[in-house]
């Protein structure tokens, strides 16, 4: 069987960094595979012997120099056992060629970086840029280093987790960047770029309860009935109400909604989210809106004047530009309401979710109407259900409990 030992070579130019290298030893053959590590010799003898030290960067250095042996020579490790169970005859040259071969040696930021750009073309620009956001985040965690797969060990998760929390991200950002990070490197591993060893198990991956966001009937009801002098303010609220009329519809599904979805006397479209195919009864308040701002919104394909560019880049811009500026006006009506909780282009979602289910509708039928995927989704929007609607609930299950 062969062996391995990691040996490192002082340079021939004194003062300069010498550079570790792998020895692979097999059947009186022997193969030097060459690292882009390179030490000083007595970094050198720190690795070897372990040493203290205070300085902080070369601490870090050591660090990372630690941690591309450990994964160069468990990677080797590997190559050598599954060569072994083969039965069949190998060199030292085969073990080397495939420690070489671009499975073993991608990059997570390059690979990052080539799956933003597929999913541009593909015009998945929302998927793009939360891809964008976590590599960067991911990055910066890294002080810009580029590092192979082989290097994305559960360690190497649990610190990242750890410097996300110091850094103050909250909870659900966390989780929202381990999930899309995790995604990256499940392609990863479908490619044959990575070995799967499962680094995310032990890391938060899910979605807290989030704190409540949706209002109740009577403020929808005083929203709509507001007399609004600002035409941008009105729009907001327009928008708002739309959303809430069209069983909570997600604001990028209203910015992209077009004359040709109107079909038959329902809004046929399909979830940018999840793919979910919808079709939604066209009622009067949901008219009354269409037709407010059909004269703003004829000379574009648009049915609501969100957006006018037909371009994908170009109309996902103006998405992104309009979505702030949404929430912004939101946040001056609630202000308007005084309100206890800030209006956001979620709160619609969330307040139509709450109100089917104090209408007593079913869980499996908001499910469907939201568009969800799953019925655990729906959960998460419920989970801020007032208890004044669990104690009714309470008081009716136990009233034939009465006191003697």
């Amino acid at each position: 069987m062969a062996t391995l030992k990691v040996k490192f070579r002082e340079s021939s130019v004194p003062g300069k960094p010498g550079t570790i290298f792998y020895q692979v030893r097999h059947e009186k053959k022997t193969i030097q595979i060459a690292t882009r590590l390179h030490p000083f010799p007595e970094q050198w003898v720190s690795i070897t012997e372990g040493p203290a030290t205070s300085d902080i960067e070369n601490k870090k250095n050591l660090t990372y120099i630690h941690r591309v042996i450990d994964a160069d020579t468990a990677l080797l490790d590997n190559i050598i056992r599954e060569f072994e169970q083969t039965g069949k005859k190998y060199t030292v040259h085969d073990i080397a060629d495939r420690f070489r071969s671009p499975q073993c040696q991608t990059h997570v930021l390059t690979f990052f970086k080539e799956q933003i750009t597929f999913l541009s073309m593909s015009n998945r620009l929302g998927t793009a840029r939360n891809y964008l956001r976590t590599m960067n985040s991911f990055s910066s965690f890294l002080h810009g280093d580029d590092i192979p797969f082989k290097l994305l060990t559960e360690e190497l998760i649990f610190e990242y987790a750890e410097w996300l929390q110091l850094k103050g991200v909250k909870r659900n950002s966390s989780s929202f960047y381990m999930r899309v990070l995790r995604s990256v490197y499940n392609k990863a591993v479908r490619k044959h770029f990575a070995q799967q060893t499962f680094p995310f198990q032990n890391v938060y991956t899910g979605v807290d309860k989030t704190k409540k966001r949706a209002i109740n009937e009577d403020v929808i009801l005083q929203l709509y009935q507001m007399k609004i002098s600002s035409p941008s303010l009105a729009l907001a609220r327009d928008l708002f109400i739309f959303s809430y009329c069209m069983r909570g519809m997600a604001f990028v599904d209203m910015a992209f909604l077009r004359h040709k979805n109107i079909r038959g006397g329902f809004i046929h479209y399909t979830r940018r989210k999840t793919g979910q195919q919808l079709s939604v009864h066209i009622e009067p308040c949901i008219q009354e809106i269409i037709d407010r701002y059909s004269s703003q919104a004829e000379q574009t394909p648009y049915l609501l004047p969100i957006l006018t560019s037909e371009d994908p880049v170009r109309s996902f811009s103006q998405y992104q530009t309009a979505l702030g500026y949404y929430n912004r006006q939101l946040k001056q009506l609630s202000q308007m309401l005084r309100l206890d909780i800030s209006l956001s282009s979620y709160c619609a979602r969330h307040s139509w979710a709450t109100a089917a289910r104090n209408h007593n509708i079913p869980l499996s039928v908001i499910s469907a109407g939201m568009g969800h995927t799953s019925e655990r989704t729906t959960q998460i929007y419920l989970a801020s259900l007032e208890n004044s609607v669990i104690d009714r609930a309470n008081q009716n299950i136990i009233a034939f409990l009465k006191p003697v």
